[in-house]
C-alpha cells in the first residue's frame, strides 16, 4: 500500500469518526431540549393551575380581570367597526318605542279618529300623538264619568296640546295641572316629573277636573275652580271658551262637519290667574280653512262605533 492510500485510509476514518461524534452530540442536545421543554411546559402548567385557583379565591381580581378583557375585546371590535355603524350603535335604544305616547289612527274608532284627525290639523300637531291622547281621554272620561271632549277641550285651550307647557305659576303640562298643589296625585306615577308626561298629566288633569266640578256643583263652575278663578268676579272668559271647544269637539264626534279655522279658543294662560301663551311655552298654531270631514277617516275603523 503506498503513503497515499495510507492516508486516505486514515482521512476516512477521522471522517467516520466525526461524523459518529457529531450524532451523538446532536442525539445528546436533542433529548436535553426534549428534556428541558417537558419541564418547562410542567412548570408554565403547574403556574397556569395556581394562577386560576389564585384569582378564583379573589372575586374582585376575577371581575377586574374580566373587566379589562372585555374591554380589550370591545376596544378591537369598535377598531374594526365603521365610525357610522359604531355611533348608531351607541346611540340606538330599541325599546324606546314603549316611551313614545303615539297611536295608530286605525286603533281608534270611527268617532275617535275622526276628533283626533280634526285636532290634529286645527292645532298643528302629529296626528299620532293626539290619537293616543284622544283614545285615553276616552278610557279615562269613561272611568272618571266625564265627556272625553271635555278633558279635550281643556287640555286645547290650556296648552294647545303643547306636554311641555309651563306657566308663571307652576301650571305644568297639557292640561296645566299646578303640580306642587296636586303633588301627592302624582306620587301614583313616581313623582313630579311625571307632569309633562302626556298620559300622565291627562290623568292627573282630569281627577283634579272632577273634584272641581264635585266641589262647585256644577260644569261651569267647576271649570271656575279648576282656573283658579273661583273667589274671582268672572274667569275671563275660560269656562265659555272650554265649552265651546267642547261643541266642536263634540260635533265632530257625531258626524258633523266642523271648519278647522273656526274660532279657536285663546289659551287660558291669556289671562288671569295664569300667565299667557307665550310664557306658557305654546306658540300658536296656524288656521287652514279647510273643514275635515269624518268621512275621511270612516275607514280607518273596522267596528263601525
Amino acid at each position: 500500500m503506498t503513503a497515499l492510500q495510507r492516508l486516505s485510509a486514515q482521512v476516512r476514518q477521522l471522517g467516520g469518526a466525526s461524523t459518529a461524534s457529531a450524532g451523538v452530540f446532536l442525539r445528546d442536545v436533542g433529548q436535553g431540549l426534549l428534556e428541558v421543554s417537558h419541564n418547562t411546559l410542567a412548570l408554565l402548567g403547574f403556574i397556569a393551575i395556581g394562577a386560576v385557583l389564585f384569582i378564583g379565591s379573589r372575586p374582585d381580581l376575577r371581575q377586574h380581570i374580566e373587566a379589562k378583557t372585555l374591554n380589550w375585546l370591545q376596544a378591537r371590535q369598535d377598531a374594526r367597526t365603521d365610525p357610522s355603524e359604531l355611533l348608531a350603535a351607541q346611540l340606538s335604544e330599541p325599546d324606546a318605542v314603549a316611551r313614545a305616547t303615539a297611536a295608530d289612527l286605525k286603533e281608534l274608532t270611527r268617532q275617535q279618529a275622526a276628533v283626533a284627525v280634526w285636532i290634529s290639523r286645527r292645532y298643528r300637531v302629529a296626528p299620532e300623538p293626539i290619537s293616543r291622547l284622544v283614545k285615553e281621554a276616552w278610557t279615562v272620561g269613561a272611568r272618571v264619568g266625564l265627556d272625553p271632549t271635555l278633558i279635550l277641550a281643556i287640555m286645547a285651550v290650556e296648552s294647545s296640546f303643547n306636554p311641555f307647557a309651563q306657566s308663571s305659576v307652576g301650571a305644568q303640562g297639557l292640561m296645566q295641572v299646578m303640580t306642587r298643589v296636586h303633588d301627592d296625585k302624582y306620587q301614583a306615577f313616581g313623582g313630579n316629573f311625571a307632569a309633562f308626561d302626556p298620559v300622565t298629566n291627562l290623568r292627573v288633569g282630569a281627577q283634579v277636573l272632577k273634584e272641581c266640578i264635585a266641589r262647585a256643583g256644577s260644569l261651569e263652575m267647576g271649570l271656575r275652580y279648576y282656573v283658579g278663578a273661583s273667589n274671582l268676579p268672572d274667569d275671563g272668559g275660560y269656562a265659555d271658551k272650554v265649552l265651546a271647544e267642547q261643541g266642536h269637539l263634540h260635533m265632530i264626534a257625531i258626524g258633523k262637519l266642523v271648519a278647522i279655522n273656526i274660532a279657536r279658543p285663546v289659551s287660558a294662560s291669556a289671562s288671569q290667574p295664569k300667565p299667557d301663551a307665550a310664557e306658557a311655552g305654546v306658540v300658536p298654531a296656524k288656521e287652514d280653512a279647510k273643514p275635515v270631514a269624518p268621512e275621511q277617516v270612516a275607514l280607518l275603523d273596522k267596528q263601525g262605533n
